[in-house]
């Protein structure tokens, strides 16, 4: 990578990681554009070589902390002792390590609530220049894969399969984490996993429920 590049990049990245670390502490709505370049040390014009305005910055950093999210799942349970078998299995056992994530950086939950979403996953998948998100886009191949080959599995839509199964998760689960209401997550998860069951196998040809 030429020199110039490598600035640019240094010049984008601490941006980002001022601005998170500003709207993490003051909230988004307190903070400014002369507070982000402040603390990242650069001029004010600078900004606006990256970023169209404050929220244009902000749906970056949720797009890079919710795919790193799923990055890091994806890669802990594939490179677990015992990589599981099934779609289901898969999809739980990402879900259960990325909440577990966030039970542990509560900070990082309240910023991106609401914004674990379908949108920023289709931006990262789709991007062929994010080579950051080479990985996420293997794991979406993988799900493709592991659904195409689930017996019985009837899925005209495999990317409304997901999207369902990522806005439950992302609207459930942000009042057990930060508040345990309605239940503790521990409490909560096994009717999670249970609801994602339940939306797979409306996704199951009938025969297969009731062989004559």
């Amino acid at each position: 990578m030429r020199k110039v590049d490598i600035n640019k990049q240094n010049k984008r990245s601490s941006l980002l990681r001022s601005a998170y670390d500003l709207f993490t502490d003051r909230g988004f709505a307190k903070t400014t554009i002369a507070d982000i370049v402040q603390r990242s040390g650069l001029a004010k014009g600078t900004f606006y070589l990256y970023f169209k305005d404050k929220y244009d910055l902000r749906d970056e950093l949720v797009i890079r902390k919710s795919a790193q999210l799923l990055l890091d799942a994806y890669n802990e349970v594939k490179a677990g002792p015992e990589v599981p078998e099934t779609l289901e299995e898969y999809l739980t056992a990402m879900i259960d390590h990325i909440l577990l994530a966030l039970s542990g950086n509560r900070m990082l939950l309240k910023f991106i609530s609401k914004n674990l979403s379908w949108g920023f996953f289709q931006r990262a998948v789709r991007s062929e220049s994010r080579s950051e998100y080479a990985d996420l886009s293997e794991f979406y191949q993988l799900y493709l894969a592991r659904l195409g080959s689930t017996p019985d599995m009837d899925c005209p839509d495999p990317e409304l399969l997901l999207f369902l199964i990522i806005e439950l998760v992302n609207s459930t689960c942000y009042s057990c984490i930060l508040y345990e209401t309605p239940v503790s997550l521990e409490e909560y998860l096994p009717h999670l996993h249970l609801a994602i069951h339940q939306i797979l196998l409306g996704y199951t040809k009938p025969s297969s429920c009731h062989p004559d």
